[in-house]
């Protein structure tokens, strides 16, 4: 079992279609995990190739880029507004994982401090309704006061353990 951590650019579907060649990986059983930026891949990655990955952690990752566009939290009426704003937004949704959600299948564990002020955590919230009502299953660790970058070691020491337990309940059924 091989694990790809922040799907980008850097491991590109060449990459993917090459580890999935290799003797001692099963194809079938390739995970993906990041965080932030990371968690954003994570959760596109799972959202556009549950055919290609079979499981994911996502560690406060950005789901919906334009989740905050109508609130006050960005104030649009103090800014000048471009003439491709229609076109933008339509990019940072296609953009989104939840654009994709439809057609996500694969189990994702979804890590996220619930104080986060860089990834607002609604955003984990929103996709977990989605995941739901979907049937795709998926678990939640949420940790209490935590910011983006957690502050407390226990919390990564949770985080990481509930990433290590959740590869093995996913990935590592049934060695032959």
């Amino acid at each position: 079992t091989r694990l790809v951590s922040d799907w980008s650019s850097d491991v590109c579907s060449s990459d993917l279609r090459y580890l999935r060649t290799l003797s001692g990986v099963d194809s079938t059983r390739i995970g993906i995990w990041g965080g932030s930026y990371g968690g954003l891949l994570t959760a596109l990655a799972l959202a556009r190739n549950s055919n290609l990955f079979a499981s994911g952690v996502d560690l406060h990752g950005v789901h919906d880029w334009i989740a905050d566009w109508g609130t006050d939290l960005l104030k649009r009426d103090r800014y000048e507004q471009p003439a491709d704003l229609k076109a933008a937004i339509d990019l940072a949704w296609q953009s989104s994982p939840l654009s994709s959600v439809a057609t996500w299948k694969s189990p994702v564990l979804l890590i996220h401090g619930d104080d986060d002020r860089n990834v607002r955590f609604h955003q984990t919230v929103d996709l977990v309704q989605r995941l739901r009502t979907k049937g795709v299953r998926y678990e939640e660790l949420v940790i209490p006061d935590e910011i983006h970058g957690f502050l407390l070691h226990s919390s990564w020491q949770r985080a990481d353990s509930a990433t290590a337990a959740w590869f093995d309940k996913t990935l590592m059924r049934a060695q032959p």
